[in-house]
């Protein structure tokens, strides 16, 4: 929660913030995700105008997960840009409210950026993550990571068809 009370209700006046605060639960997808109680670091401008405070900067926080290639671990930082207004609560009526949930709105003159910060960091994350750009994966036939071993191969596989032949030439 950000304190808004020092902008007032002046458009125009604004404040800037930097501060580092803990990743909340489930930051992430599946594959890759900010590990809850990492920081997250914060630097943001408040800005009042007519119809509320508008909140743009920056979120930084390190990811972690795994290569959906090969498994690897992976471990990056992701920069996520937030924009959000958030809207004075002028005591507005619940039917009103019911219409207009997308609006973010103030409570009081605290503003609460963990909705803002999760769709900012969930929707910057690559949907399919890789440890490395040119990531070759696993080896369709044993598994082995073929990061690991480039020269892997198999012997080609033989055709059912011809397998009771290949007893004929063994025996002889």
């Amino acid at each position: 929660m950000l304190d808004t009370r020092e902008l007032g209700r002046r458009p125009g006046s604004e404040r800037r913030v930097s501060r580092t605060v803990p990743a909340p639960a489930d930051l992430g997808i599946e594959v890759l995700r900010v590990p809850e109680d990492s920081s997250v670091e914060l630097d943001l401008r408040l800005e009042a105008v007519v119809e509320g405070v508008l909140v743009t900067g920056t979120a930084r926080a390190g990811l972690v997960g795994e290569c959906v290639r090969c498994l690897a671990e992976v471990d990056d930082t992701i920069d996520s840009d937030l924009t959000e207004l958030f809207v004075y609560d002028d005591g507005k009526d619940e039917a009103a409210d019911a219409e207009d949930d997308e609006t973010s709105r103030l409570q009081g003159d605290l503003l609460d950026l963990e909705p803002v910060l999760r769709d900012a960091v969930v929707l910057a994350l690559p949907f399919q993550p890789l440890c490395r750009e040119d990531c070759p994966g696993l080896c369709a036939e044993c598994g082995a990571r073929l990061a690991d071993d480039p020269e892997h191969q198999h012997e080609e596989p033989v055709d059912p068809r011809w397998a009771a032949l290949q007893g004929l030439t063994e025996d002889s």
